[in-house]
């Protein structure tokens, strides 16, 4: 059983994280990465639950640069066809990081499907390249890994119920997607 935190699985990722573009799922995982390393290159969702995933595939289709996406079980098992669209897509500058603590968390931990719904299994269901993770070194390593690699990865980190109590993005939303994109499209 793991005792990762999602902030702990954050503070990993942007340890590690130079120039790849980041999107971060609502609420909570916003919020967090916003107080861990706010950046240009991060887009920090603020609505639209279970689409992190789909936005970090359109950009990964339309850019060359390396795209992380920080998302929550919650939200992939909200829109599992992602999955399958990004396994038959298969970009290989993805890496899809999914924060696995079993709960709901920015609306008050309460359980999800994952329990009893293995995100590893359905991602190589969907013909992706997954593993799941349960220690911090773990995850570093798989992630260093990956960032260096040149293919589709999937990596389902567990992690405990957790909300680091954090401020909230004080960036208005516009501001935040003119300057996401200004960071990487070129004129």
């Amino acid at each position: 059983m793991s005792s990762m935190r999602r902030i702990d699985i954050i503070r990993i990722l942007m340890k590690h994280v130079k120039d790849e573009l980041v999107i971060s799922n609502i609420g909570f995982p916003s919020k967090e990465l916003y107080h861990v390393k706010d950046r240009d290159r991060n887009f920090y969702m603020l609505g639209s639950m279970g689409l992190a995933s789909s936005i970090g595939l359109g950009l990964a289709l339309s850019t060359n640069e390396k795209v992380v996406v920080i998302d929550g079980d919650g939200s992939v098992l909200m829109n599992m066809g992602s999955l399958s669209t990004i396994g038959y897509m298969k970009p290989n500058n993805l890496i899809l990081v999914i924060v696995d603590n079993s709960a709901y968390g920015s609306t008050g931990n309460q359980p999800t499907h994952t329990t009893n719904t293995d995100l590893e299994k359905v991602a190589k269901a969907c013909g992706i390249d997954a593993v799941t993770v349960e220690t911090e070194e773990e995850l570093e390593e798989v992630f260093k890994k990956a960032l260096k690699e040149n293919k589709l990865k999937v990596i389902i980190a567990k992690a405990i119920p957790y909300n680091e109590k954090v401020k909230d993005i004080d960036i208005p939303p516009v501001v935040i997607k003119y300057r996401f994109m200004k960071s990487f499209i070129k004129n």
